[in-house]
């Protein structure tokens, strides 16, 4: 069982240059994105593209040009956005930086399409009838092209993988395996462009752009995906001290290794975690703290959800962990209210337990709000939290009682924001942790921001995949 900290010391202010800090990194991103995107169609727009926009065939082929930029200049943004660069893990935090990443990349593979089939049917002169000897003599005779179909059809299946539906049916570990093609997929796809593409070659400036911009983001893959998590292993040699059962089919894992304190993780991070040594040890797997790092070790609550997760209680103390990470905002760095309510389901309650050691608050400053269907988990925690350190914790049992509401069957004559107010009088004027389910996290977000808590103070971060 964790050691839970002494009291703390109650501070009256927030310190929210963190916060303020993180707002400016994604507004300078944002700012970046569309520069990036104005700059390409200015290279368009200089080389003709808007002239050659007066006739069918050089229309077609000034299309498929500026398709074939956008898409490029935001696929190299998409590799950004998946790299785990530091300071945007910080400012943006893992459930936003997915729904960028798929939005970016949605767009970005549109385009590319667009690009092929406007490209190749200019090139066809018009003519839907010579559209595939086109396409087969483009493909076999530029420099490159055979490279981008290969890569263009790695992206297509990580596309056509990442729908919904398609992920449903997949395990999580077949699902990352195939979605790490993406790498492959871009880095087959682009040379053709920088090798042939006209706006790539005709301007010293456009190359310079291109080269820098590809090699930026290649340098981020190898830096921050391998280097930096092979180093961190490395350094603090990570092992298995104990696996316990919490109940309810989750098991705590507690590792400890050395020089922790280094690993700078917060309270309510999450990292990505390798088992070595075990079947499926290759195949990466996030889970969240469940206990505030203390500088000696750390705890994570995994649920048997999935092929791994369902292994961890065969872990054995010894076992070597490799980990990427820390990663996300729900943490004390997304703070911006001294009070805080953190509202959680199932196995999401481990950050936010987490968070409710780790933060810093003094009695009724901080409730817990906790939906659980048969078994609650750290009930023994949450009560010497309650005790030790004034922290209110609500428990929420019982099935959901409608699909659009995130209340249990316990909460009838309230609808969701109502039960909010009833429960925390004052929540918009605290911010808001959630953590959970896709769907429920969502409904909990919805009646949020119903019972008046503003965007910038509600934190979500979402479990499964």
């Amino acid at each position: 069982m964790t050691v839970l900290e002494a009291p703390r010391v109650h501070h009256a202010d927030v310190d929210t240059s963190k916060a303020r800090t993180d707002a400016r990194v994604r507004a300078a991103s944002a700012v970046f994105l569309w520069a990036s995107l104005l700059l390409v169609t200015y290279w368009w727009v200089a080389d003709g593209g808007i002239q050659d926009l007066t006739s069918w065939e050089s229309g077609l082929n000034s299309l498929g040009r500026i398709a074939g930029l956008w898409a490029s200049d935001l696929l190299l943004v998409q590799v950004l956005l998946i790299a785990r660069i530091p300071v945007f893990e910080r400012a943006f935090g893992q459930d936003r930086m997915v729904s960028l990443h798929r939005l970016v990349g949605l767009t970005s593979f549109n385009l590319m399409v667009v690009h092929i089939v406007a490209n190749t049917w200019g090139y066809a002169g018009g003519s839907l009838a010579a559209i595939p000897s086109t396409f087969w003599n483009l493909t076999t005779t530029f420099p490159g092209m055979l490279l981008a179909l290969a890569g263009t059809a790695c992206l297509v299946m990580v596309v056509v993988t990442s729908v919904k539906i398609a992920r449903r049916r997949l395990r999580y570990e077949s699902w990352h395996l195939l979605h790490l093609y993406a790498y492959l997929g871009v880095g087959l796809a682009l040379p053709h462009q920088l090798w042939t593409g006209q706006q790539f070659i005709d301007s010293p400036v456009a190359t310079l752009y291109w080269w820098t911009f590809w090699a930026v983001a290649a340098g981020a893959i190898l830096v921050f995906r391998v280097g930096l998590p092979l180093w961190r292993s490395a350094r603090h040699r990570l092992q298995v001290t104990s696996v316990v059962p919490e109940g309810d089919g989750v098991m705590s894992v507690y590792v400890t290794g050395r020089h922790m304190d280094e690993l700078k993780a917060q309270a309510g991070q999450f990292f990505t975690w390798r088992f070595l040594g075990r079947s499926g040890w290759t195949r990466g797997n996030p889970y969240s703290l469940s206990a505030a790092p203390d500088g000696r070790s750390l705890r994570i609550s995994v649920k048997a959800l999935g092929d791994n997760s369902a292994r961890t209680s065969a872990i054995r103390p010894g076992t070597r962990v490799f980990v990427e990470g820390p990663y996300g905002r729900l943490s004390p760095r997304a703070r911006t209210k001294q009070k805080v309510v953190l509202i959680g389901a199932g196995v999401g309650i481990a950050p936010l337990r987490a968070l409710a050691e780790g933060l810093d608050y003094a009695p009724g400053e901080a409730t817990v709000l906790y939906r659980f269907t048969d078994s609650a988990l750290f009930t023994r925690e949450f009560a010497v939290l309650a005790q030790e350190r004034g922290l209110q914790v609500v428990p929420l049992p019982g099935s959901r009682r409608s699909p659009d509401s995130w209340l249990g069957a316990g909460a009838e004559g309230l609808d969701d924001s109502s039960a909010l107010r009833r429960w925390v009088p004052d929540i918009g004027a605290r911010d808001v942790f959630i953590c959970g389910p896709f769907a429920w996290s969502e409904s909990v977000r919805l009646a949020v921001e119903a019972a008046g808590v503003p965007a910038a103070q509600i934190h979500i971060e979402n479990f499964g995949w």
